[in-house]
């Protein structure tokens, strides 16, 4: 049997975040074609790389600054992401923002190629918009989705091979 390459979370999670361009903004949703958040938008990403998420998301407001959940966004990323160096991000990791510069993470994307995001924001649609300098002082995090487990498919040829008739 052949070694199998492990599956790209990014690309998948990349893919996924394609799919969503054009849902409709919807507080706290995360349906697909109906209707999301940002937070919802990354909650269907998981759900199609993993299945189920990995925690309930307690009811929030638009704006959490201020809120017992000002932090909430930040500690769930880094329980279910792996933390990487804002200057490294590449295409389908997951970036977090703040309202102001050095304030709490509020806002979350998907990075789509260099400078491009995708995300959900009030009164949009899910869309790809440029990473302008407005958000690039405001970003405080970047994360990768956790690695995906390596192809389980058997070889094809293992699968179809005839009995040998000896």
């Amino acid at each position: 049997m052949r070694a199998r390459k492990p599956v790209s979370a990014r690309a998948q999670a990349l893919a996924e975040a394609r799919r969503w361009i054009g849902t409709p903004y919807r507080h706290q949703g995360s349906c697909l074609g109906a209707g999301c958040d940002c937070l919802g938008l990354l909650r269907g990403i998981w759900r199609a790389l993993y299945g189920a998420e990995p925690e309930a998301v307690p009811p929030y407001e638009r704006d959490v600054v201020d809120t017992p959940l000002a932090g909430a966004l930040m500690q769930a990323a880094r329980r279910h992401f792996r933390e990487v160096d804002r200057a490294a991000v590449r295409p389908g990791h997951v970036l977090l923002f703040a309202a102001e510069p050095g304030g709490a993470a509020r806002h979350c994307a998907v990075l789509s190629q260099h400078q491009r995001i995708i995300h959900a924001y009030w009164r949009r649609n899910v869309c790809e918009t440029a990473l302008t300098p407005w958000w690039r002082r405001r970003l405080v995090a970047a994360f990768a989705f956790p690695d995906l487990p390596a192809c389980q498919n058997p070889d094809p040829e293992e699968v179809f091979a005839w009995p040998s008739s000896s």
